[in-house]
């Protein structure tokens, strides 16, 4: 049974090799395509001298969305997977994930952990650290727990719940989770299958700005989610459990990235998440100033930046990347 893998790129040739070389070694029949989203640099050269690949290039930027669309229409395989182009496959992950699928016929998709990797290569502790299965409906509605590349879903699925949405690229991926999630149960691996890079405002990843990432969830939530069939034939009070669920989340993450930005001396982000997170929740605004939590936050924030005892254990898992050559 063979695998699709999508890799959408723009302007970063340099990550783009070794990306292509871990999703080949994460399968044995894998098909690898790689959409160049109207990239202005050396990627058409790059990807032309590797071999094996599926390449398709767009002359007008379609956004992360509409480029992976566009791979799912190229693509042959019976499962299919994303890649974001600076993030790695961990070996053998695909198959593993399709032997998964396949001993569960009902379910549409599987799921797995991610290593977060900062940007000057440290490890993080796999995420998420526990991985539900089954009906994971409503737990998804209230927060996005699922690495978008440690996904492997069936063809099939998308001809029942449709192509990503191309309106809310960065939040795309949970938007159809969602989608399969409310029709179909999931398997999951708590197991590491990828490595994640984790953005930053100059990484020009469409998920480094925080605060305009929890405005898109927001919006969509209000505007689609509860106008999903399974959330209006809720009751009122699971509606109303799950948008305090929602907002409590985001509220966290905001607060958290005020901390962060305070500790950073970067006071105009601050206090935009501060901003955002007393019109979002305002009770919860006035409980972390008052509390001291905002103390506590900060050495927390401290303690994980420079003393992680998870970190050496994980090391151990980027050692099987380390082995991926740069070209296949």
């Amino acid at each position: 049974m063979k695998g699709s893998i999508i890799i959408t790129t723009h302007n970063r040739p340099h990550s783009l090799r070794r990306s292509i070389a871990s999703a080949f070694a994460a399968g044995r029949h894998v098909e690898v395509i790689v959409v160049d989203d109207a990239s202005t640099d050396e990627t058409a050269k790059l990807c032309a001298s590797i071999e094996g690949i599926e390449y398709v290039r767009v002359e007008r930027n379609q956004g992360v969305a509409g480029a992976r669309n566009i791979g799912l229409l190229a693509s042959r395989g019976e499962f299919i997977s994303f890649l974001d182009d600076d993030d790695l496959r961990l070996p053998n992950s695909l198959d593993q994930q399709i032997e998964a699928l396949s001993k569960s016929p009902a379910a549409m998709l599987c799921y797995a952990q991610a290593i977060p990797q900062t940007q000057t290569g440290e490890p993080g502790p796999p995420f998420p650290a526990a991985c539900p299965q089954g009906d994971v409906f409503w737990e998804l509605l209230e927060r996005n727990f699922i690495p978008c590349g440690s996904v492997v879903f069936r063809r099939e699925c998308v001809t029942r719940v449709g192509l990503l949405d191309d309106r809310i690229s960065r939040i795309d991926d949970w938007d159809l989770w969602l989608r399969i999630t409310e029709l179909f149960p999931v398997v999951s691996l708590e197991a590491p299958v990828l490595i994640w890079r984790q953005p930053t405002r100059a990484s020009s990843q469409g998920s480094s700005d925080t605060i305009d990432v929890i405005h898109l969830a927001i919006s969509h939530f209000r505007k689609s989610c509860l106008r999903l069939p399974r959330v209006v034939n809720a009751t009122r009070r699971q509606r109303r459990d799950s948008w305090r669920a929602f907002s409590l989340n985001f509220a966290d993450h905001l607060a958290w990235e005020a901390f962060r930005s305070l500790y950073f001396a970067n006071v105009r982000r601050a206090w935009t998440c501060a901003c955002t997170l007393l019109r979002l929740h305002p009770i919860v605004f006035i409980h972390l100033w008052r509390s001291g939590t905002r103390a506590s936050a900060i050495n927390a924030f401290i303690a994980q930046r420079f003393t992680s005892p998870e970190i050496e254990s994980v090391k151990i898992r980027l050692k099987e990347i380390r082995s991926i050559p740069d070209s296949r």
